[in-house]
């Protein structure tokens, strides 16, 4: 099994990654990491919007200064956050998250979305309009934020840059006026979101893909009830993965877990995965997905032909 992939440029990236996604708590969070780093995760997804930056960077901070870790063994993915996505904010972002993170540098930095928010007027809140609403950044375009990207790369605080939850079109605009092409597109990804039309662009010009739930997500549609109460009415969709009939047969048939199932269904295809857990023994089942999927087997044959 390949265990990293190179970015444009060069970089070196883990193929497994650890997401961090919903995790503030700080006893929980470093319980989490330091299991992580125990079994051998290197690669650390977080954002800006995460809020758990600066737990993260004291945790890896802790364990540089005890001399078990060096800086470079780390590879370390942040993301610009809405209200930051334009051209005169890119750097000033960056320079919080590095604060926080402890770092002087950053492995692959993404713009998390698309699209932009205008700031409050301490120029790191989100501004609201009168009726509640979230204000819009309108006042510039993509490739103009993705030149502000570039200049990152130049004066060293981001080794890549990538984006994340952009469309085809999307991404395409940025492509078209780029120096640098993204070394990255971070989407949502499983087993039966496959997201052929974006990884076809991609392939296409050598973007590689990060999964994010790429279990499917499971502890979702919890987190939106909990934290969205005023849209509970809304229906939130995630599949039940590691549920689902064929994938526990193939687990059986492996000797292995559902999850190490699903993301080395993803691994084999050359996509990079972050699969998020705050428990010790399924951090450690996670990374081991070191095991081939006869694609002659015969229900995996149909699994993918019904989902994908």
């Amino acid at each position: 099994m390949k265990t990293h992939v190179e970015l444009q440029g060069g970089v070196v990236m883990p193929v497994i990654g650890f997401g961090t996604w919903q995790c503030r708590n700080p006893q929980e969070l470093e319980r989490a990491v330091d299991a992580a780093l125990e079994a051998g995760y290197r690669h650390f997804d977080t954002a800006y919007s995460y809020g758990n930056e600066k737990i993260l960077g004291a945790i890896f901070s802790k364990w540089i200064r005890e001399g078990k870790l060096k800086r470079e063994d780390l590879f370390i993915v942040t993301k610009l956050p809405n209200q930051g996505v334009h051209p005169d904010r890119v750097g000033k972002f960056l320079k919080l998250s590095l604060n926080n993170l402890e770092m002087e540098y950053v492995d692959l930095f993404l713009i998390h979305n698309p699209a932009g928010l205008q700031t409050a007027e301490n120029g790191i809140d989100v501004r609201y309009e009168e009726n509640g609403e979230v204000a819009l950044e309108l006042t510039t375009t993509l490739p103009e934020v993705w030149k502000a990207m570039e200049e990152q790369v130049t004066n060293g605080r981001a080794r890549a840059i990538g984006v994340s939850n952009f469309s085809v079109n999307q991404l395409e605009r940025v492509v078209k006026n780029a120096r640098i092409i993204p070394a990255n597109h971070q989407v949502e990804l499983n087993a039966t979101y496959p997201r052929r039309e974006i990884r076809e662009f991609c392939a296409k010009y050598g973007i590689t893909v990060c999964a994010y739930a790429p279990l499917g997500s499971p502890g979702r549609k919890a987190y939106y009830e909990k934290s969205r109460p005023n849209n509970a009415h809304l229906k939130v969709n995630v599949p039940n993965l590691l549920n689902n009939p064929i994938v526990i047969e193939l687990a059986k048939k492996h000797g292995k877990t559902p999850a190490q199932i699903l993301l080395r269904f993803l691994t084999q295809q050359d996509v990079i995965v972050i699969p998020k857990s705050v428990t010790p023994e399924r951090i450690m089942e996670n990374v081991k997905v070191r095991v081939a999927i006869s694609n002659n087997c015969k229900k995996y044959c149909q699994f993918l032909l019904k989902k994908t």
